[in-house]
């Protein structure tokens, strides 16, 4: 069977007696023999056994787990070609997904391949002397990790002292997820699952003696010249390369009388942006971000209003057109009512920043069809190297 195109979420796609074929870790092109796993109508979920005839763009990845952990899909293609594929997946999203049309000038920002993670969420088994590592893909089920490829160096150190610390009576089996993030100087060491059980100090202390650089307060976190505080529950991006690009994507060339930075989380754009606009009006829900803010934005010395609220909610009371609109939603990005309020209140310049092109498109199809906005610029920052996730920065003006 021969490959057509990758999909996004990371298979490939091939047709077969009118129906579609999808399996994973294979490239377009490609001569594979394969096995059905499911099977319905019109749909065939598949494995690989074996590539006849490889593509041009297949390297040998870089991690031995890889094809077993679920963090990664795509390590067996080149860097420049897994580029090119994203983009060509973002158009076809775009257009299947919200009738848009991408711009022809699509851009691309990339940055190092490999070692460019600062957070790394991990999971153990609680056996003695028990496993550390990641979920396979599509389930709950562990890969011991050693090393992470992905992952920035700090990280790989810390996570090979948190496997001679499981080795140790004092290791609690009870811990079933750990979050780890960096600034290649300290660990912010999070707990994400110990079940019913609390974990003591006595632990996070171990923790700071065992692993160089932990701690378990807020982490300083430096970006495009500021220092952003980095509460536990607080949201900050994942690739330790790009966030100046990601920032200057985003809200480069822009100024004016007012902003807003909507799911602003601990100020990442919210803090240049104030610097720009007489007036910037930062909103987020989650406390713990909030706080981070405006901690952030008085250490800067900046001016902004941080507001805790849901985006709907706040969006529901303005009725002032603000000169600027910057929009950083989670996943399912921003929805019907945020939508409907950007195309009432028809703001001269909105910025989207999506991690889901196809909650993107459909957004989109909303803002460029009943609000009349058109595409200004659209560039694919690639935050996620070796994997099938796709960050991007949308421009968008009203039509004229």
């Amino acid at each position: 069977m021969r490959f057509e195109k990758l999909v996004f979420g990371g298979e490939a796609l091939a047709r077969v007696d009118g129906r579609v074929v999808l399996a994973p870790y294979a490239l377009p092109g490609e001569l594979s023999r394969i096995h059905a796993i499911s099977e319905k109508p019109g749909l065939v979920r598949a494995r690989v056994e074996a590539t006849i005839e490889p593509s041009p763009h297949r390297v040998e990845p870089g991690c031995p787990h890889f094809g077993r952990c679920g963090g990664c899909h795509y390590q067996h293609a080149d860097a420049a070609y897994q580029g090119a594929q994203k983009l060509a997946i973002l158009r076809e999203v775009l257009k299947r997904t919200g009738h848009v049309d991408a711009p022809d000038g699509l851009g691309y920002v990339s940055g190092p391949a490999w070692e460019y993670r600062n957070r790394v969420q991990l999971h153990f088994d609680g056996g003695s002397p028990g496993m550390m590592g990641y979920h396979e893909a599509g389930s709950h089920r562990l890969v011991g990790i050693e090393q992470c490829p992905v992952a920035s160096p700090r990280l790989n150190h810390s996570m090979a002292s948190l496997r001679t610390m499981m080795a140790d009576r004092r290791w609690p089996r009870f811990l079933r997820g750990m979050e780890l993030f960096t600034n290649e100087e300290q660990v912010q060491v999070n707990v994400l699952d110990s079940g019913t059980r609390h974990l003591s100090h006595a632990f996070f202390e171990w923790c700071a003696e065992a692993m160089p650089g932990a701690l378990s307060s807020a982490l300083e976190y430096p970006a495009g010249g500021d220092v952003f505080r980095v509460s536990h529950k607080s949201f900050f991006q994942v690739n330790r390369f790009l966030l100046d690009q990601l920032v200057e994507t985003a809200t480069g060339g822009v100024s004016g009388d007012r902003a807003l930075d909507l799911y602003a989380g601990v100020g990442l754009f919210s803090i240049p942006l104030a610097r720009r606009f007489g007036e910037t009006v930062a909103v987020e829900a989650v406390a713990s971000a909030v706080i981070d803010l405006e901690h952030n934005a008085s250490r800067a010395g900046v001016r902004l209003s941080a507001v805790r609220e849901g985006v709907e909610r706040y969006l529901e009371r303005v009725e002032e057109a603000p000169d600027f609109v910057l929009a950083d939603p989670p996943r399912a990005g921003l929805g019907r009512a945020v939508t409907a309020a950007l195309n009432r209140l028809k703001p001269e310049r909105v910025v989207i920043v999506s991690c889901d092109p196809a909650t993107l498109a459909r957004d989109l199809a909303e803002l460029t069809g009943t609000g009349g906005f058109r595409i200004e610029a659209m560039t694919l920052v690639d935050l996620f190297p070796q994997t099938a996730h796709i960050e991007t920065v949308t421009r968008l003006a009203p039509g004229h």
